[in-house]
């Protein structure tokens, strides 16, 4: 029996189909499909970036251009009030501010700051029945509209920033009307404006604050996630980005630390609501807290939603600011009364 001589086969005339798949795929072939993958997987990374980038943005916008309903009525037509359209600048004296003067013929008087996203009637507060109620105290009302709010000469939303200065206008102007106490009434972001506002004017003889918002980076995050869950860094970071481009100023210039934990030398009336889902409870707890005024007070009110104490508890609600507005007429009297400090020698 002959030998016979095993040698390695070739696999050059071995068909494709029986070949192992390293072998079946050129090596050319394979580095393409794995670059079209690479690239694939690149330009849904940049749409994705692309599409949060722009949402981020959209987002800022929004928060810097609320959509505000336009004026429905007037203190004439909705409670017979007689009043006067006027108009006043800002304290800068870079725009002009539009608004109702109801006069009750005396030198009190209360403005109004109204919420973020509406206007000086604020229909879910119910503007035109707090200014009835303190119309029939004989306090002159001042109802007036934030740059955001205004139809005719719209301005962006600053968190308070802007808005603090327009509203120092509005005292200013109640001062020039002859008013020698002015009380600030504010509700939500009109609120937390009012803090701001006190920070830098001496015109102010007591407030009232309703469900006080002051739109820091976290409380602005909190909001947002009631709607979507965002990531927190993330958001905070990029709207704090685009915020300035799309309203002139950036989060970290609302003092939201001084106007919570500043003492006012006047009688400030906090209020706040236990099933407020927009406003923190912390915020109205750190601003009572840092009162020293002996008539500050805080009133919590059971199962009140965010700006709806008056509505739930009418009855409650006018009595406690009733009161609170007797008092800081009261200190007002006596501190005026009071015989200024004589020079010393």
């Amino acid at each position: 029996m002959s030998a016979t001589t095993w040698s390695r086969p070739s696999l050059e005339n071995v068909p494709l189909a029986v070949m192992s798949d390293a072998a079946a795929v050129p090596l050319p072939l394979y580095r393409r499909r794995t670059g079209r993958l690479s690239i694939a997987a690149a330009s849904l990374l940049a749409s994705a970036m692309v599409l949060s980038t722009a949402f981020y943005a959209t987002l800022a916008w929004m928060l810097a251009h609320p959509s505000v309903a336009a004026i429905a009525s007037n203190p004439m037509e909705a409670r017979q009030l007689a009043y006067a359209d006027v108009a006043f600048p800002d304290a800068d004296g870079r725009g002009e501010l539009s608004g109702w003067w109801i006069p009750a013929g005396t030198a009190k008087t209360v403005v109004l700051s109204h919420g973020y996203g509406t206007n000086r009637e604020e229909s879910w507060v119910s503007m035109y029945d707090i200014a009835a109620f303190l119309h029939r105290r004989n306090y002159n009302v001042l109802m007036f509209d934030y740059g955001y709010a205004d139809a005719r000469r719209r301005r962006p939303a600053t968190g308070g920033v802007t808005e603090s200065r327009q509203l120092i206008g509005a005292l200013q102007f109640a001062r020039g009307r002859g008013s020698d106490e002015i009380v600030v009434w504010g509700f939500s972001m009109g609120a937390g404006t009012a803090l701001q506002a006190a920070l830098d004017t001496d015109l102010i003889d007591g407030m009232i604050l309703d469900s006080t918002f002051i739109p820091d980076a976290d409380n602005i995050y909190s909001n947002i996630r009631r709607y979507v869950a965002l990531p927190k860094a993330l958001t905070i970071g990029l709207l704090d980005r685009f915020f300035p481009s799309f309203s002139g100023v950036s989060l970290a210039q609302i003092p939201a630390e001084a106007a919570q934990t500043t003492a006012f030398d006047y009688p400030v009336l906090v209020i706040y609501g236990t099933a407020d889902d927009k406003a923190p409870a912390s915020i109205s707890e750190h601003v009572a807290a840092a009162q020293r005024n002996p008539d500050s007070q805080l009133w919590i009110v059971p199962g009140a939603l965010h700006e709806m104490s008056y509505r739930m508890h009418p009855d409650a609600y006018e009595k406690k600011t009733a009161a609170f507005l007797q008092t800081i007429d009261e200190a007002t009297t006596a501190r005026r009364s009071e015989p200024p400090p004589t020079a010393s020698a």
